[in-house]
């Protein structure tokens, strides 16, 4: 296989018809040009996979090889229950991984599976003879997880990990976007929040109810076990019932909602209580996406695509350094304001 030619300034110019000097600029977020063209040249930077000296520097420090003469091939393995963020995740990695001409492909795993035909299912289908994988969130049923962390090939888990694992990790940090939760409503004069979410069946749930225990006793917020809902909505039938009791009875003057499927739900029964948002009840929603269905959500902009791409990073490092020790990496998002939050009503 040839050697891959590295990537300069002058090439990115070449291809574009610009000058290196635009390329320059562009670069070091000079001004000069438009952010259509800045946007461009960055994002065509990256695509041709062109390196800084401080960029090369770092890699060389990891023992990454920034111009491999080797293509690798990487899985993404998911279930259904993951593909609604996978899509950010893979677009993170691919474009990532196309910067030093590695190839990333998905693998979607069978979700009505017994345990025992998990490892022949990972055997027929080659699992163990990609250059590693990453295992996706949410996946269905739970013990997939433990039979791929099992391969004896590189891999990175993009959740947090059960505590005993062995296994790099790259999250995006749902527990420091619920203490953002609970920080912004506090500064704006709420003390009186509700908890509705599932905080049993999944670590990232369980990770939410203990940021938000976190927060509220950091902000010496009062807090009523009996009036938040925490049950598995799936699995109570009764679930609309009880949190509308709840809300009657304990009148929250905001609501953090802590599951992405949970929160029209939510907002409906509001509605129907009469509650306007947010001028006699704050929202604030741990969405995936903005749904077109509802106002624009106080949320956290949670960094799914960015957590792709920096386990990227993680998985060629972790090649290059395989007897090193394990590491866990929270990529770390902004709480965007929208139109369902305020202060509390007098």
């Amino acid at each position: 296989m040839p050697i891959r030619k590295q990537v300069t300034q002058k090439t990115i110019a070449k291809e574009l018809g610009l000058t290196v000097q635009t390329v320059s600029k562009a670069l070091k977020g000079k001004p000069g040009m438009s952010e259509t063209t800045r946007q461009l040249i960055l994002q065509t930077m990256e695509q041709r996979g062109y390196l800084t000296k401080d960029q090369l520097r770092s890699l060389r420090a990891e023992h990454i090889v920034p111009y491999p003469v080797e293509n690798l091939r990487f899985l993404l393995v998911q279930t259904e229950a993951s593909v609604t963020y996978n899509a950010r995740l893979i677009e993170g990695l691919r474009d990532r991984f196309a910067s030093f001409g590695h190839h990333i492909e998905t693998c979607q795993l069978p979700t009505s599976i017994r345990d025992k035909a998990m490892s022949g299912w990972i055997e027929e289908h080659g699992l163990a003879y990609t250059d590693g994988i990453f295992i996706a969130p949410s996946l269905t049923p739970k013990t997939w997880e433990d039979e791929l962390l099992k391969l004896p090939i590189p891999k990175i888990l993009l959740s947090y990990p059960p505590l005993g694992t062995k296994v790099d990790s790259v999250i995006w940090d749902i527990y420091e976007a619920t203490f953002q939760a609970v920080a912004y409503l506090c500064s704006i004069g709420h003390a009186n929040i509700m908890y509705v979410g599932d905080t049993h069946h999944r670590r990232g749930f369980i990770l939410r109810w203990q940021a938000f225990l976190h927060a509220m006793n950091e902000f010496e917020a009062a807090i009523d076990p009996l009036m938040h809902s925490i049950d598995a909505r799936d699995t109570n039938p009764h679930w609309v019932e009880d949190l509308r009791a709840k809300l009657v009875r304990y009148q929250p003057t905001a609501i953090i909602c802590g599951v992405d499927s949970e929160i029209p739900a939510v907002y409906q029964l509001c509605t129907e209580l009469g509650l306007r948002i947010p001028e006699d009840i704050s929202l604030v929603g741990m969405l995936h996406e903005q749904p077109d269905s509802l106002p624009e959500f106080t949320r956290p902009l949670l960094s799914v695509r960015q957590t792709g791409y920096r386990a990227a990073d993680r998985m060629l490092w972790r090649i290059a350094n395989p007897t090193l020790p394990c590491e866990h990496i929270r990529i770390q998002g902004e709480l965007w304001i929208g139109r369902t939050t305020a202060e509390p009503p007098r």
